[in-house]
């Protein structure tokens, strides 16, 4: 599935961008082999995006690590590590249309950048927070 979802991706963005697939662990390619790869492709900069729900310890902790180790043998190369997938409208929206349900509304963007705990706590979600990251962008 990770494969399949590199190549709609990279059919999405075209080809002036190189998009790979990597895995952490389990299975193949590498970390450091989706690094070396975009690299031969042309990649000017590496931005890895794990591709989980949610920013736990592999997200946080070992997929930087893992990145961050491949890019030791590419000094010239810039790259990142994007947050997991967290709170977004567009995957509630994406969970609605998956159960057959119809939205009764799209969120204002106000509303896509705050916070949705039930009690208001900006960050009860982590780093996922759409309230808290709303307030990182906004500082940049």
């Amino acid at each position: 599935m990770v494969s399949c979802m590199a190549n709609l991706l990279q059919h999405m963005l075209g080809a002036d961008i190189v998009v790979r697939h990597a895995h952490m662990e389990l299975a193949e390619p590498s970390i450091a082999a989706g690094f070396a790869d975009c690299v031969r492709n042309g990649a000017s900069e590496v931005i890895a995006f794990p591709y989980m729900l949610s920013p736990g310890k592999h997200v946080t902790r070992d997929v930087p690590r893992l990145v961050a180790e491949a890019a030791q043998a590419f000094p010239q190369i810039a790259y990142r590590v994007t947050g997991a997938f967290g709170v977004h409208e567009k995957l509630a929206e994406l969970i609605a249309l998956r159960a057959g349900v119809e939205l009764a509304r799209q969120p204002t963007p106000d509303e896509a950048c705050r916070c949705w705990d039930i009690e208001g706590r900006v960050g009860s979600c982590g780093a996922a927070c759409a309230a808290r990251s709303a307030t990182v962008a906004s500082a940049n």
